[in-house]
């Protein structure tokens, strides 16, 4: 579980994958997860890295919103707590599962099927 004092590395991966492959690469090549985002100055950092790497682009981050208990909600995948968020106007959809993309272009959330392919950030 991320911890909210921790200090992270990220890391832009441009490959694109689905989500699953991104947790997939994060875990497995990084030893690490998809970003979890809890302030606006995380977000704003991740969002100038992200420019380095891609403009005009939507990367993975690590949250998923969907329904649970019989409630629709969003949450880390590395269960950290949801305490920020940054979402884009009309977002998130509450239809069915979705995976959460950080813009390059504005620095706002959407949510996307997670069957999509989109480059990634890491935390390690």
């Amino acid at each position: 579980m991320a911890e909210e004092g921790r200090r992270f590395r990220y890391a832009v991966v441009t490959t694109a994958h689905t989500y699953a492959g991104a947790q997939w690469h994060c875990r497995e090549v990084l030893r690490g997860q998809l970003a979890s985002v809890h302030s606006a100055a995380r977000n704003q950092q991740l969002l100038n890295l992200a420019r380095t790497y891609t403009h005009h682009r939507k990367l993975w981050i690590g949250a998923v919103t969907g329904r649970w208990g019989g409630k629709w909600g969003s949450h880390w995948e590395d269960a950290s707590p949801w305490n920020y968020a940054n979402w884009a106007p009309t977002y998130p959809h509450r239809l069915f599962t979705t995976c959460t993309t950080l813009s390059a272009h504005d620095g706002l959330w959407r949510s996307k099927l997670c069957s999509q392919l989109h480059p990634f950030i890491c935390q390690y």
